[in-house]
């Protein structure tokens, strides 16, 4: 290197230690006006009220004003994962986030869970989707994390369900794009695997590739693919599917990566909790409606959507679990439940139709 070069790295490094240094004394400004947002919200609130520290609609309009002003070279994504951890460490210096998720840990449950609230949060692993709404409509925590589909394989069931169950809003969405491998142990023999465990739901999203490279070896599933990753720690003839975060977990190797059928393979997850969320412009609204079996019904349901311009965005059909109703529907619009159009919307439904239960409205995912 010659020295011309030399003194161009020396004075680059210069100025990056200097601007490292302002980064440093801006995110400590940003933290200690955290610690006094958490202060005049407690003077402000009358004796024994807890305030609320956690603003979806406010984390989401930062977030996109972000990306708005960035000009790169980070990408949007990555701009917006820096100052998603950024605002969840100052924000547990107002108040530590406990959110439920379905564990165990090494989940993709709660790498959503991360990826929307960041690492300073507290996440704790239910063993099931019904124990992450039970534990937040107790107040043990403050939102839970839930898978609700996949671009694959469709709606989970499980959480459809526990939402006809449970009267909990929806905050918020996270869509995660979701990569399978092919996960071995230390001391698996990976010319002699006979069996291959992980969640059903990811069984199906990489059954082409497991039909063509593994025809003849049995698929288990069992609750969850950190569990799968758990279960060949000790088993020298079987290997797990699962992702990233379970396989640096278990300190397991990839002997192969990338194995869904599809590219785009990606889950959206919902955020859960006991709090309504004001508009941000960029919303999104999710209902449950209780129809009778009857000729036009869904018609009927969908007539006042069409009308006033109002793009759905999914409608998923369950069975009702009561005696009265033959069915209910799932729906999810863009808008908010306080937009004129929307409101006009629910109660032209709401007026003939039997049942209109509206789980949420909140910010649509940022990514």
């Amino acid at each position: 290197m010659s020295s011309t070069e030399e003194s161009q790295l020396k004075a680059l490094r210069k100025r990056i230690d200097s601007i490292d240094e302002k980064i440093l004394e801006l995110i400590s400004d940003r933290a200690r006006c955290a610690q006094e947002v958490a202060r005049v919200k407690m003077q402000s609130l009358p004796e024994g009220e807890s305030p609320v520290y956690y603003r979806p609609e406010r984390e989401a309009w930062v977030l996109n004003h972000i990306m708005e002003l960035n000009k790169g070279p980070l990408d949007n994504e990555e701009m917006a994962r820096l100052f998603r951890e950024i605002m969840s460490t100052c924000l547990a210096l107002e108040q530590p986030l406990k959110v439920a998720f379905l564990g165990p840990e090494g989940t993709f449950t709660q790498a959503a869970a991360l990826k929307h609230f960041g690492n300073a949060v507290i996440s704790v692993p239910m063993a099931a989707i019904d124990e992450v709404f039970r534990e937040v409509a107790a107040g043990a925590v403050n939102f839970g994390v839930v898978p609700v589909e996949n671009s694959t394989e469709g709606a989970i069931n499980h959480t459809l369900d526990s939402f006809m169950e449970h009267d909990l809003h929806i905050c918020g969405e996270v869509e995660l794009r979701i990569h399978h491998h092919l996960l071995v142990g230390e001391n698996t023999k990976t010319d002699r695997i006979t069996r291959i465990y992980s969640h059903a739901q990811s069984l199906a999203q990489c059954r082409k590739w497991l039909d063509s490279h593994y025809p003849n070896v049995e698929r288990v599933a069992v609750s969850s693919n950190a569990d799968a990753a758990k279960r060949i720690k000790g088993e020298w003839n079987s290997a797990a599917i699962a992702g990233d975060m379970a396989s640096d977990l278990y300190g397991l190797t990839k002997l192969h990566e990338k194995i869904e059928d599809r590219p785009d393979n990606s889950t959206r997850f919902l955020i859960i909790g006991n709090q309504e969320v004001p508009p941000t412009g960029e919303d999104k609204t999710s209902i449950i409606v209780s129809c009778r079996n009857k000729p036009g019904a869904l018609h009927d349901l969908l007539a006042p959507f069409h009308t006033n311009g109002i793009d759905l965005t999914r409608i998923e059909t369950r069975p009702s679990r009561s005696g009265v109703w033959s069915y209910v529907f799932f729906i999810d619009f863009r808008g908010h439940r306080h937009d004129p159009l929307i409101k006009d919307v629910l109660e032209r439904i709401n007026d003939s139709q039997v049942g209109v239960k509206v789980l949420g409205s909140y910010p649509k995912a940022v990514l």
